[in-house]
């Protein structure tokens, strides 16, 4: 079954966290990672605060930066489109989210042709959790 990965799912892929072991089990399951155009950028941001912040040594962050070059080569990316654009816009109207959040869930709802119908998002963020199970996607991990 493929999954679509938020940015805040994908990080505990490249850094220990309390919930990497169970997220690492679920991509071992399936390997294709479904992510919005801009995870990458993220991903790198929130590496190089961690490094900025003392949260990553060097050797930390070099070691992250080439797991998130491993996930790249596998995964497929919803691109920007006026479509995605749109549907994010409809989303801030609904929902509390911030403009980079409604940008992600409005990627998944593209990736599922506009039917959730339960399709899993991966996602720690709690805020666009509760969205996404709002739109109708099994948020993942479920105890969240």
């Amino acid at each position: 079954m493929v999954r679509f990965w938020d940015t805040s799912a994908v990080i505990p892929l490249l850094v220990h966290e309390p919930t990497t072991s169970h997220l690492l089990t679920d991509l071992r399951e399936d390997e294709h990672m479904i992510v919005w155009w801009a995870t990458r950028v993220e991903c790198v941001s929130a590496l190089t605060r961690r490094g900025r912040e003392g949260g990553l040594d060097a050797a930390g962050e070099s070691q992250a930066r080439a797991a998130l070059d491993l996930l790249i080569s596998s995964w497929s990316e919803v691109q920007p489109t006026e479509r995605v654009r749109s549907l994010a816009e409809r989303l801030l109207a609904v929902h509390p989210l911030h403009a980079a959040d409604a940008l992600q869930l409005a990627s998944t709802l593209v990736w599922s042709s506009g039917i959730p119908d339960q399709r899993p998002f991966y996602c720690l963020d709690g805020r666009l959790s509760d969205a996404a199970r709002k739109e109708g996607f099994a948020v993942q991990p479920s105890n969240w």
